[in-house]
């Protein structure tokens, strides 16, 4: 399983400007690491990793990440990473 950014990113950002900044910082902490030594030389989770995070998350490994979960999910690690 590939990563995919979720349907609706886009469109949840320019609803909700505030939550794209925790969907990077999100984003960036699932980088594989060395990501540049490796194609497709772009900062994304190792593809064995997502299939991990997906099943366990929706029970199947080639779910497709929700926006609402994502939100959720980005919001809790900023929370978590303030200390709040």
């Amino acid at each position: 399983m590939k990563f995919r950014v979720p349907r609706g990113t886009a469109r949840h950002v320019v609803r909700h400007p505030g939550d794209g900044l925790a969907l990077v910082l999100a984003a960036w902490a699932l980088r594989r690491r060395r990501w540049w030594r490796l194609p497709p030389f772009a900062p994304v989770p190792d593809p064995e990793y997502w299939s991990f995070r997906m099943m366990t998350a929706y029970g199947n490994a080639d779910a497709e990440l929700d926006i609402d979960d994502a939100v959720a999910a980005a919001r809790w690690s900023l929370r978590v990473r303030r200390g709040r």
